[in-house]
Order: structure tokens, then sequence, then C-alpha cells
């Protein structure tokens, strides 16, 4: 467990100090495409990490944070490399589990709601961006629309929505203050407006 531990937040700083690289760095060039890469393989060893100490934990809540955030990296990396827009079988299975998680994820909140826990109000938040990002992205593959600025689009939001769910992972490790929620929420209250500029910028120009 504490290997395991040990892994997970190393690869998380690395993955951390990887998204800000990309972010930053200009698009298509060699720098913003090998620090996505390293972004996406820290977020396979987080993930890989991430489910076997959440069963240990039986923490079903962290079982889902898991694949939600894998998804979102894995997605990313797809549309990146997917410039025809034909979805494969391992993209239909990530996607189905992406919606299964977010379902998870809304049931668990009114468990959570009902024992007075206040982590349901996170467990909303995410279940519905789960449901809302992996439909969008069923209907992308469905349609085969996922090519030209529509692909850009879908790279970035998924890009941007995994570099959210790292900096959350760091700041509530040791969240500042009470109630802890409003740090899991933070990150995506303020990250999100910017990807629906970013995405309007690149399907408008």
């Amino acid at each position: 467990m504490s290997t395991l531990l040990f892994v997970h937040i190393s690869c998380g700083v690395i993955a951390l100090l990887c998204a800000a690289l990309a972010v930053s760095s200009e698009k298509g060039k060699k720098i913003h495409v090998l620090s996505g890469r390293t972004f996406f393989w820290c977020m396979v060893v987080l993930f890989s990490t991430g489910i076997p100490m959440s069963i240990i934990n039986s923490n079903i809540f962290l079982f889902l944070i898991a694949i939600f955030s894998f998804y979102l990296a894995f997605a990313g990396m797809r549309f990146a490399r997917n410039r025809k827009g034909i979805a494969t079988t391992l993209d239909w299975i990530a996607v189905s589990l992406m919606i299964l998680s977010g379902l998870g994820m809304l049931i668990l909140a009114a468990i959570y709601f009902t024992d007075d826990n206040s982590q349901y109000i996170v467990l909303l938040v995410f279940g519905f961006l789960a449901v809302f990002l992996g439909y969008g992205d069923y209907i992308s593959h469905k349609n085969k629309t996922a090519t030209g600025k529509e692909r850009i689009a879908k790279h970035l939001t998924n890009m941007m929505a995994g570099t959210i769910a790292v900096i959350t992972a760091v700041l509530v490790v040791n969240p500042p203050s009470d109630p802890e929620w409003i740090w899991w929420l933070l990150p995506t209250i303020l990250i999100v407006p910017a990807i629906f500029w970013w995405n309007n910028k690149v399907l408008n120009n």
C-alpha cells in the first residue's frame, strides 16, 4: 500500500508539471506532444495505482473518480491521434465506462445525501460532468464527427478536464480548510470557463 501511494503521488506531481508545460507550449510542437504523452502515461500509472488502492480501502468514491479521471486523459490522447474520427472497440469500451462511472457517482451522491455526507456535492458535479462528456464523445463516435476542428476541441476539452482532475487531487490531499468539498470543486469552477472559451476560439477560427 505504501509503495502504491508513493508511486501514485510521484506520478501525480509529474503529471501536473507536464500539464502545465503542455498548456503553455505551442500546440503541435515537439515539446507540446512530448509533455502531453508523458502526462497521459502518468495518468495510466495513476489509474493503475488508484484502482487497487480504492479496492484495498473499500472506497467506491475514489474507484469511480479514478475511472473518470483516466478516461479524460485516454480520450484526450485518442482524439489527438485519431484524425479519421472512427472509433475503435477500445474507444467504445472507454466511453461506456465513463458514462457508467457518472451514473455510479450520481447514485452514490443520493446515498451520501441521505447519510448527510457533504461529499454528495462533489459526486453530483462530477457525475453530471462524466455523463455529459461521455455522452458527447459517444455521439461523436457514433456520427464519426470528431475530425478537423471538432477533433481538436475534443482533444482540448478532455486533456484540460484531465488536468483539472490532477490539480484537484493535489488540493484535496491536505485541504486548507473546511468544507472539504470546496477544494474538490474549485479547479473545476476556475478552469471550465477557460475550456469553453478555448473551444469557442478553436471552433470559430
